[in-house]
């Protein structure tokens, strides 16, 4: 079912494509978005990861720089049933991971440093599993779809702007004007929605199997709750340099609230954290602590201790 949830949304998102393209341009810009929607797709099947990657600040670690680690996703990708992926470490203090890749075949699995500081070896497993998790089912792929498709409206509600709507071989406008300023308005909106649809249905899946995988479903809990201390209190500069990578992290890791909260690509992490607390049968105190980041603790992924970086809100 969840699967096919995830491909009617994503033809609704094709959908939304087409229709902005015909509104914005009729039928040469119904072929425009076509064009436009594949070339994208295909570029982001083949480059997604190398692009997340590199805007992550991503660097390759192997099994004799980050023994620990490395273990972790090597033993976690044998009980899952899946090639070892490549693993990458982020240079940023707030703790996060997240997995890309088209395939399980090349599939790659990043973590910060102030994940490996903060949180102790079995939450580190959970997170790492929940990764897998979305490795095996694909869903780096399918989050590059959507976020390529998402952008295409988006570009293509920028062009109608900036041409004024397609126009007939008597200059009349093909479409009513009101029309094609409404569809450059809500076309990029509902876009956004779907795509928050298909993240927030994948993060939950992800969390299920990844306790699974792990065998431990209160080891993801708690690793969860640190996450969402940790992201409420330190940014990520990478992350708020290209918000659209946002979407990949298990913690939404940017910094904004209140409003913006109501559209975050990642479902309320009370609910992920009762959702896994209910597969053990029982409740857990691994709840979201919005005090106080935990203290950091010597890291043995680290060359040495970092001084963690103070949010804007302490």
């Amino acid at each position: 079912m969840n699967y096919f949830k995830t491909a009617l949304l994503l033809a609704a998102l094709t959908g939304f494509v087409l229709v902005a393209g015909y509104l914005l341009g009729g039928q040469s810009g119904l072929v425009i978005a076509l064009v436009a929607a594949l070339g994208m797709n295909l570029f982001a099947y083949w480059n997604s990861d190398k692009m997340v990657l590199r805007m992550s600040n991503a660097q390759e670690v192997g099994p004799n720089d980050a023994p620990e680690l490395y273990g972790i996703v090597q033993s976690l990708a044998e009980r899952a049933g899946l090639p070892m992926p490549r693993v990458y470490l982020i240079d940023e203090e707030q703790p996060n991971a997240f997995a890309t890749g088209r395939n399980p075949e090349n599939a790659a699995v990043a973590a910060t440093t102030g994940l490996l500081r903060h949180l102790s070896r079995e939450e580190i497993t959970g997170v790492m599993a929940h990764e897998l998790s979305h490795v095996r089912h694909r869903d780096t792929l399918i989050m590059t779809i959507a976020a390529t498709l998402a952008g295409a409206i988006g570009m293509l509600a920028s062009f109608g702007g900036l041409m004024g709507g397609g126009r007939g071989s008597d200059g009349r406008p093909l479409v009513n004007p009101i029309v094609a300023i409404a569809a450059m308005i809500l076309a990029p909106l509902a876009a956004g929605l779907v795509q928050m649809a298909i993240s927030r249905g994948r993060e939950f899946e992800a969390d299920r199997m990844g306790a699974e995988i792990s065998g431990q479903p209160l080891w993801l809990a708690s690793a969860l709750a640190k996450l969402h201390a940790g992201t409420q209190q330190i940014p990520n500069q990478a992350a708020e340099a290209n918000p659209a990578t946002a979407h990949m992290y298990i913690a939404n890791p940017l910094s904004a609230g209140g409003m913006a909260s109501l559209f975050s690509t990642h479902p309320p992490m009370e609910e992920r954290i009762a959702r896994l607390e209910a597969m053990t049968g029982s409740a857990s105190d691994a709840r979201p602590a919005r005090s106080s980041v935990p203290p950091s603790r010597p890291s043995p992924w680290a060359a040495a201790p970092q001084t963690p970086r103070r949010g804007p809100w302490g």
